[in-house]
């Protein structure tokens, strides 16, 4: 079974780009996810500045790809749920280069950013988002789970809200 889940924070913006042939939306990003150090084991390593974090890549695609652009950016935390992919190509200077990716498939927002690209709410303050996905999770619509409320979802009219 190839199943991968974590949980970190971006280290930059997610980069959305777009096929060319398809339209179809890809977004990379890479998140941070702390390695579980002891105390001491971690000041040994910062003062022989090891990194304390692995930096993991992930990419996904369409409606996900588009919402993880939207709703998330550098230093906003993250939890990532997909498969590992591991791939290979030839550098410019010939050699081979490999390269793990974890292909998304769900990304529940712990932090995201707002519509207009500002601060970092939690998951408390995002009441006013529109079009944010039901439990700040956003998965792939490619398997038609079409998980998204519509443009007009107001949380505090919203009789599916259990709260």
């Amino acid at each position: 079974m190839n199943q991968v889940t974590i949980m970190g924070r971006l280290t930059r913006d997610p980069e959305l780009t777009y096929n060319n042939a398809t339209g179809n939306a890809m977004v990379r990003f890479s998140v941070a996810v702390d390695k579980k150090l002891s105390r001491e084991k971690r000041q040994e390593m910062e003062s022989r500045n090891q990194p304390t974090a692995d930096f993991i890549n992930c990419v996904c695609w369409g409606k996900l790809a588009e919402t993880v652009n939207n709703f998330s950016g550098k230093g906003k935390r993250v939890i990532v749920e997909g498969r590992l992919q591991t791939g290979s190509y030839e550098a410019q200077d010939g050699s081979r280069r490999y390269t793990t990716d974890v292909v998304a498939n769900a990304v529940e927002f712990i932090d995201w950013k707002d519509r207009d690209g500002f601060g970092g709410g939690d998951s408390s303050r995002a009441s006013g988002v529109n079009n944010f996905p039901k439990n700040n999770q956003a998965t792939d619509t490619a398997n038609g789970d079409d998980d998204f409320f519509d443009a007009n979802f107001s949380p505090v009219d919203d009789e599916r809200i259990p709260f």
